[in-house]
């Protein structure tokens, strides 16, 4: 049976990435129901996600609905996780007052289902000592906290704040829904990468090893229900979400690590 998920989008330039986050999560089976925000509304338009899961896009807490039901509240039930993405300071400050003034925090308020946020905003913003005790609060209240990553913003800062890799939120999701946790209590040690060797301050001796196997298995160990802790030379690979990266350099430094 499909998974349901709600998936609620707030007003930040970071709306384009939530309609390739709906894509990909249908391709994966699941059944995506799409809030937004008045707000979000002026980037991007629902038509884009009814689009996509074949379903109307409520934004109205009043809205009429051809089935007459009290589409806050059917749709908390049916949610079987509720994502957030992108979070708003604003938003997610309502979230933490249990102020419910729209279809998204009215629905979200109403949800018993796991829930998880996903910040995006401005790094003062993100770092104003006011949002990280919202964010603080929502971790004591069970919601999971996506981390934002670090980069170049829409505003034209960089630092924290960015929408996380799609992969990572994707990650987060797929753990809610996976039965096989034959791991789970163990901690997983794995060494992943290559390591380089100085022969003087400019030269060193290598090998073409990518990384790539040590973190796919780090990723699947992870969701096995693992506490994994990925040691890896220098690789592309993208650090794998909810695992500890010891990024090492020498074959010296990744016996000592």
């Amino acid at each position: 049976m499909k998974k349901t998920i709600v998936l609620g989008v707030s007003g930040g330039i970071a709306v384009f990435k939530a309609a390739q986050l709906t894509s990909n999560l249908i391709k994966k089976g699941y059944d995506v129901e799409v809030i937004m925000t008045q707000n979000a509304t002026e980037f991007m338009t629902p038509l884009t996600f009814e689009s996509l899961t074949k379903h109307n896009v409520m934004v109205s807490t009043f809205e009429k609905v051809a089935d007459r039901s009290v589409k806050h509240i059917s749709l908390a039930k049916r949610a079987d996780l509720f994502v957030v993405v992108p979070a708003t300071a604003n938003v997610i400050a309502k979230f933490v007052c249990g102020i419910a003034d729209d279809m998204l925090t009215t629905t979200f308020l109403a949800a018993n289902c796991p829930k998880v946020i996903c910040p995006a905003m401005n790094t003062q913003m993100y770092e104003n000592p006011v949002t990280q005790r919202n964010l603080k609060a929502c971790k004591e209240l069970g919601y999971h906290i996506v981390e934002p990553a670090n980069g170049f913003l829409a505003c034209g800062d960089c630092g924290k704040g960015k929408l996380a890799e799609l992969s990572d939120i994707e990650a987060c999701i797929d753990s809610y829904f996976q039965t096989n946790r034959r791991l789970e209590g163990k901690h997983v040690l794995i060494t992943a990468g290559p390591t380089q060797e100085a022969l003087d301050p400019v030269r060193y001796i290598s090998n073409h090893s990518s990384g790539k196997m040590g973190y796919e298995l780090a990723r699947a160990a992870r969701s096995m229900g693992a506490c994994v802790t990925l040691i890896s030379g220098p690789s592309r690979e993208e650090a794998p979400f909810n695992v500890q990266l010891i990024s090492v350099q020498s074959a010296l430094d990744m016996l000592e690590a």
